[in-house]
């Protein structure tokens, strides 16, 4: 394969973006360019744009942390010490030595420097479709820092341009509300070039960048700005919820008309524990699946991620949601005409009984081995039963009740359960957990809504909003950023 490299020099690593595959090099020097070599052609562009893309992959760590530091989820796995990372977030004893956390940080960031690189070049030469590749680099500029400032709050605001050592050793950290203002700016520009339906699988449309603006709106409380940007998301006629809420997390009925934006996986790319962004396949769904299966339906996984009896019992019995979202292990056994056919294992890191049955391994969906890294089920990131779960929040919020209630109530007939009144914002709250469990969104709502404390165990008001920035990048920006208050 024809390799062509390009090192970035921001202080979270030294990476190699190689077009095609991906690896973490150690580079001498730490820090080198080769523009003139590069955006000479429109295929350059297109590569360094799926470079762009390809940070998407290490999505599988919002749909862990996501849930495992509410309270939908516990670590699981094999002992505490199987990604102890997850086991102190799960417990909220996180501090600044955490991997997990800083392979968040190292990712998005990677993803940042791999979009900047491409604007920086935008003007190198002109072609046709060289605007929707702009659009869509500001598209993934803007998801990767909405990412960072969920979990960090401030950070270093960098666009258009990458940095040479000496320079990204005194970038401060930004205040969030700068962050957020370019994050609002890019998906705004994006969304004003994108077309409605994508050329390609995973690629970023109209609909998505105004779905996602709508929701950086929501995480700022701008519930105007919100109502309006997702009126135009449902107006524009470009979605609706498939009739089967069952479907919605098959391989076979991936890229449906709910879906707004997926992370494309494949199955047919192998892959090693030691690099899990190198990763083609979702890494989520094999470590969520059941230890030391044997029986039908399911396959063998590493008990990761495993929903609470909290989150089984808040469901009503009635709402068929529950079961698609929750596999209870043991009724299921028990439903089996010989129940002695389905075997498994406990680890040692923790045991509901439960699995998310949303993201876990199936027979006829697995990959190739190591197939506990290979999943082909795509990462659900945006789908239209959140953006209309968000509509009808903001239209509540603005005093839109009759909106909101119908938005709602949309929903839940879809998924089979009767309307209900929407006289509360906790009636839309609680609604969203009951859609979107397993997604990896419900620590995130607990925090921007203020009712984390309430139902997170050890969650500190005024420190666990936030995660710590690991304490390697504040060494590696020489002590100079403040940490995160409480850590």
């Amino acid at each position: 394969m024809m390799r062509r490299i390009v090192y970035f020099g921001i202080l979270f690593i030294s990476v190699a973006l190689s077009f095609g595959c991906k690896k973490f090099l150690t580079v001498d020097p730490p820090y080198s360019q080769d523009v003139e070599n590069f955006f000479q052609s429109p295929e350059d562009y297109d590569r360094a744009l799926t470079g762009a893309y390809d940070m998407l992959q290490g999505s599988f760590m919002t749909l862990w942390i996501g849930e495992i530091a509410s309270d939908n989820s516990i670590a699981g796995g094999e002992s505490v010490n199987d990604s102890q990372g997850l086991h102190q977030i799960d417990n909220m004893t996180h501090g600044g030595v955490n991997n997990e956390l800083r392979n968040v940080l190292r990712w998005n960031y990677t993803g940042v420097t791999r979009a900047n690189y491409i604007l920086e070049n935008k003007d190198n030469i002109d072609f046709i479709g060289k605007d929707h590749i702009i659009a869509e680099a500001k598209f993934l500029r803007a998801y990767y820092y909405f990412e960072l400032v969920k979990y960090f709050g401030d950070v270093p605001l960098i666009i258009d341009k990458r940095l040479g050592i000496e320079e990204a050793l005194q970038i401060p950290r930004t205040p969030k509300a700068e962050v957020y203002a370019q994050i609002e700016k890019d998906f705004s520009e994006a969304a004003a070039v994108l077309n409605p339906i994508a050329s390609q699988k995973g690629r970023a449309t109209k609909g998505a960048a105004l779905s996602f603006l709508g929701k950086v709106y929501v995480y700022q409380n701008k519930f105007a700005e919100a109502a309006s940007t997702f009126d135009e998301v449902i107006n524009s006629g470009g979605y609706s919820l498939i009739p089967n809420y069952n479907d919605l997390f098959t391989v076979a009925n991936e890229n449906n008309s709910e879906t707004i934006f997926d992370v494309q996986y494949t199955g047919l790319e192998g892959g090693s524990y030691g690099c899990l962004i190198c990763l083609e396949g979702n890494a989520a769904v094999g470590f969520q699946g059941i230890r030391q299966y044997t029986g039908p339906v399911y396959g063998d996984g590493n008990s990761y991620n495993l929903p609470t009896q909290e989150l089984y019992n808040a469901f009503s019995p009635i709402d068929p949601r529950r079961g698609h979202t929750i596999l209870d292990i043991e009724a299921f056994k028990a439903a089996q005409p010989d129940p002695s056919t389905v075997t498994y294992a406990i680890g040692a890191g923790g045991h509901t009984g439960f699995y998310n049955n949303k993201y876990i391994k199936r027979q006829g969906e697995i990959g190739l081995p190591d197939n506990d890294l290979t999943s082909p089920v795509n990462y659900r990131v945006m789908r239209y039963a959140d953006v209309l779960l968000m509509a009808a929040e903001a239209h509540y919020q603005t005093g839109n009740t009759s909106r909101a209630q119908s938005l709602v109530n949309q929903v839940r007939v879809r998924a089979g359960v009767p309307g209900l009144a929407v006289n509360s914002i906790n009636v839309i709250y609680k609604e969203r957990r009951f859609e979107l469990s397993g997604e990896g969104f419900r620590f995130f709502d607990l925090v921007r809504t203020g009712q984390a404390a309430d139902f997170i165990q050890g969650f500190i008001t005024g420190k666990h909003e936030v995660f710590p920035i690991p304490q390697v990048e504040i060494d590696l920006a020489g002590g100079s950023w403040p940490q995160n208050f409480g850590y």
